[in-house]
Order: structure tokens, then sequence, then C-alpha cells
């Protein structure tokens, strides 16, 4: 399941996370983020439990999303303790969605 987060659940949703996040950077009208939706949907289900997914429209979270440096989007960033560990740019296909985090869980 994923959760959608703004800049006041951030810090606690993600940065205050016990297990590894995957933030999926996006926005309503980008179409490339519309393409990568259903393989973070997928990879919400099969890695429930090791994985939290969060969503954050960059739209809504503005102050999150350039303290993070995130200038296009898609962008998917992988934090672990509460630090970004790791970021996707674009729409990348599932596996190599999945490679980046199998590296970090």
């Amino acid at each position: 399941m994923e959760i959608k987060v703004n800049d006041a659940s951030f810090k606690q949703e993600v940065l205050e996370s016990d297990i590894p996040v995957l933030v999926d950077f996006w926005a309503q009208w980008c179409m490339p983020c519309h393409m990568v939706a259903p393989a973070v949907e997928e990879i919400a289900k099969e890695y429930q439990g090791k994985l939290k997914v969060c969503k954050l429209n960059v739209d809504e979270g503005p102050n999150t999303a350039s303290s993070y440096g995130i200038m296009s989007i898609p962008t998917l960033a992988i934090f672990k303790n509460g630090e970004a560990v790791d970021k996707i740019l674009g729409a990348v296909p599932k596996t190599e969605l999945e490679a980046a985090i199998k590296r970090h869980i």
C-alpha cells in the first residue's frame, strides 16, 4: 500500500521509518509519472513489510521536494535510516527499480 505524504508528514513517515522507504516524487500533470505508477504500486504490494512506499506530490510538498534537490519528475528516492541513499530519475522499468531497491533492503 502506498502512503501519501506531504511537507508535514514526510519526517514521520519517511525519515523516522524503521524500514527503507521508496518515495515517488510526482505530480498530477506529469505523464511519465503516470507511466511509472503501476510499477511503483506493484512494488508496494510485493515488498510489503520490507519496504515502505510513499508518494509525494511535488505541488503539495514543494519544501520537501526542493530540500532533496528534486529538479525533474518522476524521481524515485530510497531513504534508509533517515538518509536519501539512492535516486532513480525518470520513468524506468520495474526491473531497474527493483535492482535499486534490492541494494538497500
